[in-house]
């Protein structure tokens, strides 16, 4: 009996050992993170666009508080009334695609709003056609608009904007989509994320999270077809959806609304979700089965 435990350990062992060379995937904390906001240049965005340039700097800071640094900043406009971009324009952070967050804030100043033709689609897809990420940094897009989505390009559609946020064979390489858009949730939420968590003011700048049983049913009301334009895409890309409402509220509501924001574009980041297995290779499978016929287990037919 003790020859037999004896033998299991050491072959468990090289079975441990030859599952690692053939590339079973192993997670890691994720030690930097790329974060790319796509916002609408429409003429009512103004605060939307002075939030942003406060809030880059927060989530920044709360990144580095907990293990994620070197991050970088991107910035894509879209729905200006100038004579090109209005489907995605490239707004220089540091006078290249990414900087830091206090290049960021910079950019945030040259942001127009005078437009009025809003395809966030297009603008997801030129951010995801024209913007490099880093191998290994966590790669999150924020769009941020107050209407559904005008189709400048009937090529997009959800099915393949959420194929192409969903890039590679591991959920660890999806692209997360938080929407801050024109819709209002059930229980008053200033958000819910895709794990059905819902975020609720608490009259004092902080916030309450609730575990809600479904996300059936959860929007209340929005702005035309902003519910399975935008709602729909964030929740399926496993990402989260924000009450734009609550962040105009202002006050101690807009408080509440960019600490939840915070807090769960962080918690995204640094809790990645559990990679997928490759599959399995021949090698990895001729040890199991050695492992199995030196131990004496029965073969199953």
């Amino acid at each position: 009996m003790l020859k037999t435990l004896a033998n299991f350990s050491s072959l468990a062992a090289i079975s441990t050992t030859m599952l690692s060379m053939v590339g079973v995937p192993v997670a890691t904390a994720v030690t930097t993170a790329d974060v790319i906001v796509v916002v609408d240049e429409s003429g009512s965005m103004y605060n939307e666009h002075e939030w942003l340039g406060s809030m880059i700097p927060d989530l920044d800071e709360a990144l580095q508080n907990d293990g994620v640094t070197n991050n970088r900043f991107g910035l894509v406009g879209f729905g200006s009334s100038l004579s090109t971009g209005y489907l995605g324009r490239s707004i220089p952070v540091g006078g290249s695609f990414f900087g830091t967050s206090a290049q960021f804030v910079t950019a945030t100043n040259t942001l127009v709003h005078p437009g009025g033709f809003e395809d966030g689609y297009s603008a997801i897809d030129f951010a995801l056609s024209n913007y490099s990420f880093r191998p290994g940094a966590a790669v999150k897009m924020i769009l941020v608009t107050d209407e559904d989505r005008d189709n400048g390009n009937s090529s997009l559609n959800f099915t393949n904007i959420l194929a192409a946020l969903q890039r590679g064979s591991s959920p660890d390489d999806d692209i997360l989509l938080n929407t801050v858009i024109d819709a209002n949730f059930i229980g008053d939420a200033l958000g819910i994320s895709s794990n059905g968590k819902s975020y609720t003011a608490d009259g004092m700048g902080g916030f309450n999270t609730t575990q809600l049983p479904s996300l059936s049913g959860i929007v209340t009301s929005s702005f035309r077809n902003t519910q399975m334009d935008y709602v729909d895409l964030a929740l399926a890309s496993g990402g989260a959806v924000w009450n734009l409402n609550k962040l105009r509220d202002g006050g101690l509501n807009a408080t509440s609304f960019s600490n939840a924001f915070i807090d769960i574009k962080v918690e995204e980041i640094t809790q990645s979700p559990e990679p997928v297995p490759e599959r399995t290779s021949t090698l990895a499978l001729v040890g199991l089965g050695v492992l199995g016929s030196m131990l004496g287990l029965p073969k199953q037919k």
